[in-house]
């Protein structure tokens, strides 16, 4: 009676396919099973039951054990293959149990079919790279993003494990320059590859291009909401020579100096810091160069709008001496709003030098002796607002001057003039007088 040839079934694929990108696993499957009556050729046998690789090659099995030294595969070959804990991940001093488990279907590249003592030699992190770099090479000529997790802290960036080490520079982590980078260890990032060099095994890496890239339709969307004139709450988020930037929530705009008070300032620094919670006008948008012209002092009154209105003529109010020049001194008498003391204004006698007189941050009462609301400007007097002055002119009365004093002053006394000739007198008269005056002779 003839026996029937009994066959192993066949070792079912993975459910989770493999990642086509380079050069395709050899899989290891389980032997045929020999028939009854075989046993002249174990050897051959053996042979049908191996299956065949070089070094170099990408091959699939099992892990059966895993220790500090490493795990060990099964591969199908004759012996099982080990894979030593510096081969099996790109990060340093790992252990090797939170790496692998027993019973995991691993890929692994072949370092060595027999080493010194007879060992099957392979890397699992080298056959990540493998593939690693096809399907990171694929989405660099396509322009995708690649995701990774942080590994390492290095001098100048960080190192992101993208199933091989990618280079991510500090400059490029965030939108912003990032001080302290180790907050990002452990976390999984998004970046862009913008050089790959295979040959140096450089992979360099920029997350800040992938955050433009993303943000590039919300600045958008943010310009065509932003209407020039509006009002909006921002932070200062930097501070410059010319100015200060302040975050409006999706981008940055730049305040001028200029516009940062209604006073003088010397630098920005004098009115806001970071972090400060400002509110803004929106003067220009230029959305084609994405650019933002805000306004801190037309959010608030014009102060000189409020002293003007406040303030009349002849008023006496208080000030502060903020400079002093040849000619008078100036004088602050509200928040931006400063006013001329003439040199002849300042002392009810006669002043040679102002700051004989006065000195910076003196307090000082004056009077509005005129007020010029389209230039902006004020005349005061500091005489004129002493108790001594307003006396005086109380007291003094002017003396009543001749009609023709001014005239007099310029001219010199009129002479006197002659009498009226009487209009009967005879002819005889008239000559007479005219020969008492001195009148016709020679």
């Amino acid at each position: 009676m003839s026996t029937e040839t009994e066959t192993a079934p066949p070792v079912p694929a993975p459910e989770d396919p493999v990642d086509p990108t380079g050069p395709a696993a050899i899989i290891a499957t389980s032997a045929e099973a020999p028939p009854d009556d075989f046993d002249d050729d174990f050897e051959a046998a053996i042979a049908r039951t191996v299956k065949e690789f070089k070094e170099g090659d990408i091959v699939e099995g099992v892990v059966v054990s895993v220790d500090a030294d490493g795990a060990m595969v099964d591969v199908g070959y004759k012996s099982e293959g080990l894979i030593p804990t510096e081969e099996l991940s790109i990060r340093a001093s790992i252990d090797p149990t939170t790496v692998v488990t027993v019973g995991d279907r691993i890929e692994a590249l072949v370092l060595n079919k027999e080493d010194d003592e007879g060992r099957l030699i392979l890397s699992k992190k080298r056959a990540q790279y493998e593939r690693a770099w096809g399907q990171v090479q694929k989405l660099t000529e396509q322009g995708g993003t690649v995701k990774g997790t942080v590994i390492e802290v290095v001098k100048g960036g960080l190192i992101v494990d993208i199933g091989l080490r990618g280079f991510l520079p500090a400059s490029l982590v965030d939108l912003r320059r990032v001080r302290d980078l180790e907050p990002f260890i452990g976390q999984e990032i998004e970046a862009k590859v913008i050089e790959l060099d295979r040959n140096r095994n450089n992979v360099v890496l920029s997350r800040r291009a992938y955050l433009e890239e993303e943000q590039a339709e919300q600045r958008a969307a943010f310009l065509d909401d932003l209407k020039e004139g509006e009002i909006r709450p921002g932070v200062i988020s930097s501070v410059v020579n010319f100015g200060a930037f302040v975050d409006l929530g999706g981008m940055d705009g730049l305040v001028h100096v200029s516009e940062m008070s209604w006073q003088h300032i010397s630098h920005p620094s004098e009115m806001v810091k970071v972090g400060d919670k400002v509110t803004v006008r929106v003067l220009e948008v230029d959305r084609e160069r994405e650019r933002i012209s805000l306004s801190i002092r037309q959010t608030l009154e014009d102060p000189w709008e409020v002293f003007s209105r406040d303030t009349n003529v002849a008023d006496v109010v208080d000030g502060v001496v903020t400079k002093t020049v040849p000619f008078g001194a100036f004088v602050s008498v509200s928040d931006g709003v400063e006013g001329l003391v003439h040199v002849s204004e300042i002392a009810i006698h006669r002043v040679e030098s102002p700051e004989l007189e006065l000195s910076i941050g003196q307090k000082v009462r004056v009077k509005v002796t005129e007020k010029d609301d389209e230039r902006r400007r004020i005349s005061l007097s500091i005489k004129q607002a002493l108790p001594e002055w307003q006396e005086r002119a109380q007291s003094v009365v002017p003396p009543k001057r001749p009609a023709r004093k001014e005239f007099e002053r310029e001219f010199g006394p009129a002479e006197a003039e002659p009498e009226p000739i009487a209009v009967d007198a005879s002819l005889e008269a008239i000559l007479q007088e005219l020969k008492e005056r001195g009148i016709g002779r020679r």
